[in-house]
């Protein structure tokens, strides 16, 4: 009778037990996504890592198992531990939005006195208007073309600080009244607006076309609207060669690199001596991108 009793209270004990460390457990599920760790210093393939040191690569923690170095956290080394997700609030394993090979994380990495105004959600909004942008060839190319195009915007917004061109004086000079179109807005409304400060009316003109917004009409849309903003500088991207060749897309995703797309964004003031500190400017900030982004920056830098 005894030892029925006791099997009966080990048995009481046994479920408590299962209990108390199950239900704490269910409690934690049931609130989904929780906010991640802040991010360790991001992942670089030349630096050396020893067993216990960390390092953060597409917004994840990493912890290195043993020395290693130019092993690429989460590839079939495995050498890197998975510490889970940091500095957002995303699911372990869960993508990035539309696949975009920047992570939130890396994207404040890069830009971490931007304006608000330039969020993460807007760019990645942006992004379904160009699907082939930062998703064209292989890994490598994606990153370096992502890489490019925000070392460029980085250059053209004083690190995606302002939103519309800081000089005023020049504001009256972009309307070209040869245009059948005209200037609806006014002659001093077309101004540099945007990551990629898109100007003149012609540009609001063929920006608005191709993605469907009268921007000819509201060109304020650029500085009053994330996604917009981020979307005019994808169509410039991805289909104005200006004075280049090809567009800034195919001259990083080709063979003509990233001084391919300096040429297409500002070639005719910076490419050809005419200005070589601007273009190692913008190859700097390009080293440090592809650099946290974890790939390489490939050939011809510069124009």
């Amino acid at each position: 009778m005894i030892r029925q009793r006791l099997k009966a209270m080990l048995a009481a004990f046994a479920v408590a037990g299962v209990l108390a460390v199950l239900l704490p457990m269910t409690s934690a599920n049931a609130t989904g996504a929780s906010a991640s760790a802040a991010c360790a210093t991001a992942w670089n393939p030349a630096t050396v890592y020893w067993g216990g040191d960390t390092a953060s690569h597409n917004g994840r923690n990493w912890r290195a198992r043993w020395w290693t170095q130019n092993e690429t956290p989460g590839g079939g080394s495995g050498v890197w531990a998975d510490q889970g997700p940091c500095g957002g609030t995303e699911e372990p394993g869960e993508p990035n939005p539309g696949g975009f090979v920047v992570s939130e994380a890396q994207f404040n990495q890069m830009f971490p006195n931007r304006n608000p105004f330039y969020t993460y959600s807007g760019l990645t909004q942006a992004l379904s208007a160009y699907p082939a942008f930062a998703n064209t060839g292989d890994d490598t190319v994606k990153r370096r073309e992502a890489a490019a195009f925000l070392a460029n915007v980085s250059h053209e917004t004083g690190g995606l600080v302002h939103i519309r061109e800081q000089n005023e004086a020049n504001y009256s000079h972009y309307c070209d009244v040869s245009q059948p179109y005209g200037c609806p807005a006014g002659q001093s409304a077309y101004y540099g607006r945007g990551p990629i400060q898109l100007s003149w009316n012609f540009n609001y003109h063929a920006a608005g076309n191709a993605l469907g917004i009268d921007l000819l009409n509201n060109p304020w849309l650029v500085e009053q609207n994330a996604s917009i903003a981020w979307q005019t500088a994808i169509w410039y991207w991805m289909t104005q060669s200006g004075p280049g060749s090809v567009p800034a897309h195919q001259a990083i995703t080709g063979s003509h690199g990233f001084g391919g797309t300096i040429r297409a964004i500002n070639g005719a003031l910076e490419c050809d001596g005419r200005n070589p500190a601007q273009v190692q400017s913008r190859i700097n900030t390009y080293q440090q991108f592809v650099q946290i982004l974890g790939t390489t920056p490939g050939s011809n830098l510069s124009c």
